[in-house]
């Protein structure tokens, strides 16, 4: 029962994993850029929100909302400013970009809100810490299964959006060839301008659930890049519910760890992402040599006749 009750926490800990990771996978799926600021945001995020839900008086969920628009817009204005001009000089120059911002972000949040946790828990009541008994020895934090609840309906309605959408058609092509729909009337920097702000979107989601389930402080948001990261690579990158997949693994394989050892919790996530990753690279080269072994063994034989 007590492993049971550990593979099904990872499960739900994988919704989280997959909300965190959803903003980093579909910018990376867009534009090819792997945002390191992308932990740092979404602490700024769980700051932006924390600040207006004490300022105005209102729940979380209106916080939230009121937190977006202000995402989005900084989203849309750091591409403008940011990720386009540094897309210009190859592809390690936008790491080295967002790495640089991240460093401002925590920083910035660290003078303005000083080295002190903070969390949105007391701002849900007993939601913080309720659960469903399920037979004598099972719980099923109520929290948990809304976050996987929401992860499943964000991703979703994301792949709507993408599939059903005109901006998402516009999104889909601009990922294929940009430079190909700026023939055809599209503007890719627009589309690239609206996948950054998505991208912010769904980063204050991510932000939302980060604080009702724990405490950030201003320097968090490397470990919250971390998660994001390894939920990708597992997952596939660029894919969406591929996500969903890496995340439910990583969270397991945490869980799993736990339960092994106390101070395993990490440590097992780490091992599943790095044996996730050489298999990866290994599928890879092995795709590329084995048509020029097969062409190697084809012509020996011709040789040889």
């Amino acid at each position: 029962m007590e492993l049971l009750n550990q593979l099904i926490q990872g499960v739900l800990l994988g919704g989280y994993y997959a909300i965190l990771a959803s903003g980093l996978s579909f910018l990376f799926g867009v534009m090819r850029i792997v945002n390191l600021a992308h932990g740092s945001l979404a602490v700024l995020g769980g700051y932006l929100v924390f600040t207006v839900c004490r300022h105005f008086g209102v729940n979380v969920l209106v916080g939230a909302l009121m937190v977006m628009p202000v995402m989005a817009l900084l989203g849309w204005a750091l591409n403008r400013l940011l990720l386009q001009r540094s897309l210009r000089g190859g592809m390690l120059v936008p790491i080295l970009a967002t790495f640089g911002l991240s460093i401002v972000v925590d920083n910035v949040l660290f003078q303005i809100f000083g080295a002190d946790t903070r969390s949105l828990a007391p701002n849900i009541g007993s939601l913080s810490y309720d659960s469903w008994q399920i037979g004598s020895n099972l719980y099923v934090s109520k929290l948990d299964v809304l976050t996987f609840g929401t992860a499943v309906a964000l991703l979703g309605a994301l792949q709507l959006v993408l599939s059903r959408t005109g901006i998402g058609r516009a999104i889909r092509a601009t990922a294929e060839d940009p430079d190909a729909v700026n023939l055809i009337g599209i503007d890719s920097r627009t589309v690239y301008s609206a996948t950054t702000a998505i991208s912010m979107l769904l980063i204050t989601v991510a932000a939302l659930f980060l604080g009702m389930r724990s405490t950030f402080a201003p320097y968090a948001g490397q470990t919250q890049l971390l998660f994001a990261f390894e939920t990708v690579v597992i997952g596939g990158t660029g894919s969406l519910w591929g996500t969903l997949i890496g995340g439910v693994v990583l969270g397991l394989s945490q869980s799993i760890g736990a339960q092994i050892n106390p101070i395993g919790f990490l440590i097992a996530g780490h091992v599943v992402f790095l044996a996730v990753l050489v298999l990866r690279v290994y599928s890879k080269v092995w795709r590329v040599r084995r048509p020029r072994l097969r062409a190697a063994a084809s012509r020996t034989q011709e040789a040889g006749a």
